[in-house]
């Protein structure tokens, strides 16, 4: 199963904004972690993103591809 991490980023959720790591599993999110914290760092993964000055909205839709036009 390949993992990912992507690293840096303020992660934003529906409830909260934090400088987190995010460990994605098989394409699912598999946990957060504060950044520079020794869970995250312990990580070990087949891919590294540095979104360091990025956002990270886990589970966030991309709404170019996503979005149906309704009506006329």
């Amino acid at each position: 199963m390949s993992r990912t991490v992507i690293h840096g980023g303020l992660v934003i959720t529906a409830s909260d904004e934090i400088h987190a790591d995010v460990l994605i599993e098989g394409g699912r999110i598999a946990a957060l972690a504060a950044h520079d914290s020794d869970t995250a760092e312990g990580w070990s993964a087949d891919r590294r993103i540095d979104a360091t000055g990025k956002y990270v909205i886990p589970g966030g839709v991309e709404g170019q591809g996503c979005s149906a036009r309704v009506g006329p």
